[in-house]
């Protein structure tokens, strides 16, 4: 969203400080035209252009409170990483010459609420990748985003996959990130550019050797038009197959997003495909409000389904300190059991097979 760092200063010395973390947000951050939808590095040839390495410090703090119905009275939470997952990271670059260069990132997920690991037992559950980049794009090995987790965390509705407010991210199911990764990201090239990405199994895991799954996202922009399909399908267990797409239009200063989802498996199983509309008006560079509305057919449940309908305001404090207010009320048909969460906030269980569920969220994202 357009809480994320807007300007970029080359690095000039190796330095980890303020300076530094500038430069290591700006280039980690960076979306290849889209930095006002998203937190995710979706481009290649972050080092291009970089002639002395660096490495960086950075952070995302999200927290929120949170007050939610699930069909049985509401529930006061204080939440972190509602809308964009809480971080420390490092980010950095070594120069080869030629406009190429070694890159890593090392990222960390914790709670802000109570200062625990987001992964009890991981240091680095987020990122852990190192790789190569240049002109003709970016090559990644280790844990990584998935490439289809690029496109859905900010490019598919208003509220970036995140927040209570965001149907596509309470309705639809992904893998947000793989474990030895091989990724490709290729520079944008009249418009298009790709992402593919291979997984190998991990046999700690029990599902023995070979791989694990592939990704696939391919992207389009003109001027202020954006589309983009991604596709993933894993295997062993909890096996899941997704798709992705959509569209995003700016008409001024309304922006408006299509997009569709459907998938099937993970665990637990979810079988279901659907769409969201939503759109978001820019009162100013700092203010911002949003409305949406999602769908999803559930196969899981006969004659299952839900919809949900979103709200929200946004003002930025300052390129780095965002305040945020999100409001939806999903109302589940049949069975379903759908209920309102976050980036990684765990919803609160439905009372009963096809509860409505309704709440509202007061947040702050502050970053370095």
């Amino acid at each position: 969203m357009a809480c994320l760092l807007n300007t970029v200063r080359e690095a000039s010395t190796i330095s980890v400080g303020v300076t530094a973390a500038w430069i290591g947000g700006a280039m980690l951050f960076y979306a290849q035209g889209a930095a006002a939808v998203t937190d995710i590095d979706t481009g290649a040839g972050a080092a291009s252009g970089i002639h002395t390495g660096f490495v960086s410090l950075y952070g995302v703090i999200d927290t929120s409170v949170e007050i939610t119905d699930p069909g049985s009275g509401w529930v006061a939470r204080m939440d972190s990483g509602a809308y964009r997952g809480s971080r420390v990271g490092l980010h950095g670059a070594e120069p080869l010459g030629g406009g190429n260069a070694i890159v890593f990132t090392l990222e960390n997920g914790f709670s802000s609420t109570d200062g625990s690991l987001q992964v009890p037992g991981s240091i680095f559950n987020r990122q852990a990748w190192i790789g190569a980049s240049g002109g003709w794009g970016e090559l990644r090995f280790g844990r990584q985003y998935s490439p289809i987790y690029i496109p859905f965390k900010g490019d598919l509705d208003a509220f970036g996959a995140g927040t209570i407010a965001s149907g596509l991210n309470n309705l639809s199911k992904i893998t947000p990130y793989a474990n030895n990764a091989v990724a490709y990201l290729s520079p944008r090239i009249a418009g298009f550019s790709a992402t593919l990405m291979m997984a190998m199994r991990d046999p700690s895991g029990k599902d023995g050797n070979g791989i694990d799954g592939y990704y696939v996202t391919a992207s389009y922009r003109l001027d202020q038009l954006h589309l983009l399909y991604a596709r993933q399908q894993t295997h062993g267990a909890g096996a899941l197959r997704a798709n992705l797409g959509g569209a995003n239009y700016a008409f001024g200063k309304l922006r408006v997003w299509l997009s569709f989802f459907n998938g099937d498996g993970g665990a637990p199983v979810y079988h279901g495909a659907g769409g969201s509309l939503s759109a978001q008006y820019s009162f100013s560079t700092n203010a911002r409000a949003s409305l949406g509305y999602a769908h999803v057919r559930d196969y899981t449940t006969p004659g299952g389904s839900a919809d949900q309908f979103s709200a929200a305001l946004e003002y930025s404090m300052s390129p780095t300190l965002l305040l945020y207010f999100s409001a939806a009320y999903l109302a589940n048909h049949d069975d379903s059991s759908f209920t309102l969460r976050g980036v990684n906030v765990t919803g609160l269980p439905v009372a009963y097979p096809g509860a409505p569920v309704a709440g509202v969220q007061f947040g702050v994202i502050e970053r370095f």
